[in-house]
């Protein structure tokens, strides 16, 4: 056996062993809420996750923002707890938490000693049973949004998501900000609010997932005990999303008054996150710059000496991804001069098939990541979470090792040709603000 063979032998040994079979118990309440659990009584911890398939997508013209604010409102401040309580109440256990908006889905989660799997229990059931949704609760989250505008429109390049996004859609909503818009929140009513949360709230349009130290029969009690009396409002809504067509090539300038050094993004409209080629795509991501030794690192941060840093993206999303490469230039470098540099790489990712040395360096690499992200309760629960509403499959969590492993090299030549065409790309100069 060859050293590299070996070496790549080991590793995969290694992930075997290593990456034990995350098994899970998955059922409907009544109302539609679906639960999934896993136990693990290795460590005295439970993570539990409430999320909910709406995102910044499913707002409609006028009320851009909602998703978000309900994030807020939400995460905030219920019938029998104050704004605020919580947070303190799960730090005083030693516990950590959060909440979170995408363009496609909505969480709340906390991790806590498994002592305490009631009291997230009943935190969750309060989110869902006795919400406050009322004008003064909305006055307040909506300024809350407004000064987390600020901060983030304060931050540097913190845009580029943003700006991506408006030139690589054009008919579906992700060309929109995540964040929304403040004039839509100012002009809304309480009715608007009350009429998003009923068509997108319902337990039929969520899943509730407990993970960590805990007995599944006795949990089961207990999740009856808290949620079922949750009401039915309905099944999951209907969701009618406008395709994109063709891209083509575009090139744009965009201005960020909180940098001083320029960026250019050489980016491309992707598939969905179910599609086997947004996997395939997370191997040409590594490739070109997944590390100090990637191709574009090597070759431009250190050999060149052309580029401050290096950074491919590929930002997975339900139902479109986005495929970035992202170049700080050093000195005078020009842009042309990085791009053509791109270009050769990408030339070559398309006309030959990248070595076995290179594959099963990237393979090992992706594989270590994806382990790792499950090396916690909360990273499992959260997992356990994306899959069932993105993949309609929380099982999902024990097969993207094997989907990895199943990309073949000729696959990688395949979807560098299919996607990262140049007629399809979007040149994007990212400046100091124009002084024009």
């Amino acid at each position: 056996m060859n050293k590299i063979l070996g070496t790549a032998f080991l590793a995969l040994t290694f992930y075997a062993t290593n990456a034990q079979e995350i098994n899970i118990v998955e059922y409907d309440l009544e109302n539609g809420l679906h639960i999934i659990l896993h136990q693990d009584n290795s460590a005295p911890v439970i993570s539990t996750v409430l999320q909910y398939h709406v995102g910044s997508k499913d707002e409609d013209e006028g009320i851009k923002g909602f998703a978000h604010l309900f994030e807020h409102m939400l995460g905030q401040e219920t019938k029998n707890m104050d704004s605020g309580d919580w947070f303190k109440i799960y730090r005083s256990r030693g516990g950590s938490g959060n909440a979170s908006t995408s363009v496609d889905l909505t969480s709340y989660y906390v991790t806590l000693p498994s002592n305490s799997l009631e009291l997230a229990l009943w935190r969750y059931s309060e989110i869902m049973l006795h919400p406050v949704i009322d004008q003064k609760t909305i006055d307040v989250q909506r300024e809350a949004v407004k000064e987390e505008k600020r901060q983030r429109d304060n931050q540097p390049y913190a845009r580029f998501y943003q700006y991506l996004k408006e030139n690589l859609f054009e008919s579906h909503p992700y060309t929109y900000p995540l964040i929304g818009f403040i004039e839509d929140l100012d002009s809304s009513s309480l009715e608007d609010f009350l009429s998003f949360k009923e068509k997108f709230y319902a337990p039929s349009n969520a899943v509730f997932v407990i993970a960590g130290d805990i007995d599944i029969d006795e949990t089961k009690k207990l999740v009856a005990e808290y949620f079922n009396e949750i009401p039915n409002k309905g099944d999951k809504p209907t969701k009618d999303y406008p395709s994109e067509e063709l891209f083509k090539e575009m090139r744009v300038k965009e201005y960020d008054p909180n940098i001083q050094i320029p960026a250019l993004f050489y980016a491309f409209r992707t598939p969905a996150e179910t599609d086997r080629d947004s996997s395939t795509l997370n191997y040409i991501s590594t490739y070109l710059s997944g590390g100090e030794s990637s191709v574009l690192y090597k070759k431009l941060v250190d050999e060149k000496q052309m580029a401050l840093a290096v950074q491919t993206f590929n930002i997975e999303q339900e139902d479109y991804s986005l495929f970035a490469i992202l170049i700080i230039p050093q000195g005078e470098t020009s842009f042309e001069d990085l791009i053509g540099e791109i270009e050769v790489e990408i030339d070559k990712i398309q006309k030959e098939i990248i070595s076995e040395k290179n594959y099963q360096k990237i393979q090992n690499n992706l594989e270590n990541i994806y382990v790792s992200s499950l090396g916690s309760v909360s990273g499992i629960s959260q997992s356990l979470a994306s899959y069932h509403n993105i993949h309609g499959d929380a099982s999902m969590i024990n097969k993207i090792s094997e989907i990895l492993r199943s990309i073949s090299r000729e696959e990688i030549k395949a979807a560098a040709n299919k996607y990262l065409d140049k007629n399809q790309r979007l040149i994007m100069e990212y400046l100091p603000e124009n002084k024009e």
